[in-house]
């Protein structure tokens, strides 16, 4: 069975994820720690649409890993691929320090990641390696292509990391219960917010890991990004009745609740 075309463990997330913290709290005393892995085209990606979710959730003393497919080395039109790859590497670095969260390269170059059977594999292996029991990602529909091809390759990677027939370097896991698209600008074709996390006491920690990037803080790119996604938390908390809030789209084929009564 594959998280992508049929699971419906999806919906465990949403308990854990959206839960007051009293509670959550209360079931971390006798649950174990799970992981996160988070799955972004370019370093910043996830930091900037879920880094605050992250970091709630790493306060709540789960694991946290985000892998970054590329480093964004090509986004800088006053330096080198290869000199600013090696800076932003070094802020993804500090970011997700900030974050709490472990850091994977990738070995893709940006604008080019290719949506084929080698990398399929090696983000199954990645997966293996890490366990994770959810994933954050790109949605698929995206004006960036890098953007769309990593959120395809998630969805058929999480089917191959758990089937035992195919071999990596680490042993199956078939432990992913669901895949949570974050809340990006360039992802926002058909995105439609479904589940919304509280994140106004980890709003400061945000800001303080995602401005470790120089483009966040406004001095490569026109576009506002600190200001976009610190008012796009605005709107989704006033939304969700939760102050600050990070949204998430899921597979249309989870949206479903099995009732035996109304409530």
């Amino acid at each position: 069975m594959t998280v992508r075309r049929g699971s419906l463990l999806l919906f465990a997330a949403v308990g854990v994820l959206c839960e007051p913290l009293q509670q959550i709290h209360a079931q971390r005393q006798t649950a174990p720690t799970k992981t996160i892995l988070a799955i972004g085209a370019h370093a910043g990606d996830m930091e900037l649409t879920a880094g605050a979710v992250l970091i709630k959730q790493h306060k709540l003393g789960d694991r946290i890993v985000i892998l970054q497919m590329t480093l964004g080395e090509g986004g800088n039109p006053r330096l080198s691929p290869g000199v600013y790859g090696a800076q932003k590497r070094r802020e993804a670095l500090a970011a997700d320090s900030v974050i709490g969260a472990e850091a994977i390269f990738a070995p893709y170059r940006d604008g080019e990641i290719p949506n084929d059977e080698a990398v399929r594999r090696y983000v199954a292996d990645v997966i293996r390696a890490v366990r994770p029991a959810y994933i954050i990602t790109h949605w698929s529909h995206s004006i960036h292509k890098d953007h769309a091809n990593t959120s395809l390759i998630v969805q058929d990677a999480v089917l191959l990391a758990s089937l035992e027939g195919v071999v990596t370097q680490h042993p199956p896991h078939l432990g992913v219960r669901g895949i949570y698209y974050a809340d990006n600008w360039e992802d926002a074709d058909s995105f439609s917010p479904y589940i919304y996390v509280g994140i106004s006491d980890e709003l400061a920690q945000w800001r303080e890991a995602v401005t470790r990037y120089e483009f966040v803080r406004g001095r490569i790119s026109s576009f506002r990004y600190l200001d976009y996604y610190d008012a796009l938390s605005t709107v989704r908390g006033a939304i969700s009745g939760k102050g600050r809030a990070v949204a998430f789209d899921i597979d249309s084929f989870g949206k479903r609740k099995v009732l035996d009564f109304l409530p």
